[in-house]
């Protein structure tokens, strides 16, 4: 590539001195000159923003170890009208961060004394070239690291019922996916993870609801966005956002809304579709296969133990017959047995009875004579006690003079050490009762 001449033509002037209107008249005619057929530049799309009147203005950035260097360029909207056909072919969209190869002319603002560049063309092969080399070099490192199938080998339930939603609740995608699991008619239960899925702030906002959501610990993660550019799509082939993938501990599923293209997030999750209402039927088939399955299974049983029961019915039957026979002889058998026993019994209790109404004569006898003499033993001592209780009467004692001493327990006192000084007593006598206390 040829170097623009930048010859000023002022050295045959006595005393090249400007005005600041001069120099910069003279700087931005040298500009157009050495680059009169303008120039391509890369770099890396800063501050993108489009004003009211459709102009867009941003900065073309290089960020490298010999230091930093920043370009401010402007795309009128004449100029993007054209080029819409262009990234439409594409499926590109101009963003933040995004590396491309512009085509511009150079020149120099006297009002502001910048030097800017003034966008006319677009190289959309390197901006899609640089963003396929830089998926290929992110999956040669997660390859190498052990990551790329890491969230594959999570366990999935057989009926995942509990989804936690990373996207940006309201939109398209959140209304299809809830639109497809709602006509399911299955009873899913969803943990929305709101978060702005593309443009500034999106890396930081899905990793973060990746993150918040694993903690609750759902089924499975969905991660799902509406369709879009290539460049849109850009935002899922991020380092930080493959590593929340592959390192989460749920199961990640994505739909990211590209029927055709497929990022890096797609191939570290767990499993991926094309749209956010592709990941919900997904999730339904299975669901509703696992429901019909277990459905066949219980059908089976029911089959099974019926045709068990009748079998065990059958047998049943022909044992109760076999036993009902066997046990009708053993009966007849055992009622002969019992009849000649009862016969034998019964001479041998007739001999038996002789026997005792004899002993029980004997012994009437003699309990007689014995009942009479103990009867008259026993009038003697009962006499002998009712004397002796006589005298022991309390009432004869207390007639006497005697007296029976209380504390308020009812407790007799029998020495002057059952009582305190002071105490309440109950003091007996043959007529009646005495309550006093006792003296210190």
């Amino acid at each position: 590539m040829t170097q623009p001449s930048f010859d000023l033509g002022f050295d045959d002037l006595p005393d090249p001195t400007f005005t600041v209107a001069e120099l910069a008249d003279a700087i931005d005619q040298v500009l157009r000159k050495g680059f009169r057929e303008g120039a391509w530049v890369r770099g890396e799309i800063e501050g993108f923003q489009q004003r009211p009147n459709g102009h867009v203005y941003f900065s073309l950035a290089e960020r490298g170890d010999d230091g930093n260097a920043t370009l401010p360029v402007v795309l009128f909207a004449g100029t993007l009208a054209r080029m819409r056909p262009l990234l439409a072919r594409h499926r590109m969209r101009l963003a933040n961060g995004l590396a491309v190869r512009v085509h511009v002319r150079v020149e120099f603002y006297a009002p502001s004394g910048r030097v800017s560049l003034v966008m006319d063309g677009l190289d959309p092969t390197y901006t899609l070239g640089q963003l396929a080399a830089g998926r290929d070099q992110l999956l040669r490192v997660l390859v190498a690291e052990g990551l790329l199938d890491a969230n594959k080998r999570r366990r999935l339930p057989a009926a995942p019922l509990v989804l936690g939603v990373v996207t940006s609740v309201g939109s398209a995608a959140w209304h299809d996916l809830v639109h497809e699991l709602e006509g399911s008619g299955i009873g899913f239960h969803l943990l929305a993870a709101h978060t702005t899925v593309q443009g500034d702030g999106a890396v930081d906002g899905i990793v973060g609801a990746i993150n918040t959501l694993a903690r609750r610990s759902p089924d499975v993660i969905l991660v799902v966005r509406g369709g879009g550019s290539r460049t849109d799509l850009a935002t899922f082939d991020h380092e930080r956002i493959a590593r929340a993938i592959a390192t989460c501990a749920v199961p990640v599923w994505t739909g990211l809304g590209h029927e055709i293209d497929r990022a890096v997030a797609d191939d570290v999750a767990h499993s991926s579709h094309k749209t956010p209402t592709a990941c919900a039927a997904a999730l339904v088939s299975r669901v509703a296969d696992v429901h019909r399955r277990a459905n066949a299974a219980w059908s089976s049983i029911v089959v099974e133990s019926a045709a068990g029961l009748d079998r065990a019915e059958r047998r049943l039957n022909d044992s109760t017959l076999r036993v009902a026979r066997r046990t009708e002889g053993a009966v007849l058998a055992a009622r002969a047995r019992l009849d000649a026993d009862a016969r034998q019994l019964a001479r041998a209790a007739s001999r038996v009875a002789d026997e005792a109404d004899r002993r029980v004569a004997r012994h009437v006898t003699i309990l007689a004579n014995a009942t009479r003499a103990g009867v008259r033993d026993a009038e003697r001592a009962l006499s002998l006690s009712e004397s002796r209780v006589a005298v022991l009467d309390p009432a004869l004692a207390l007639a006497r003079g005697w007296s029976i001493t209380r504390r308020a327990d009812g407790a007799l006192v029998r020495s002057v050490n059952d009582v305190r000084p002071g105490e309440q007593l109950e003091i007996t006598v043959a007529d009646g009762t005495i309550h006093s206390a006792s003296r210190p």
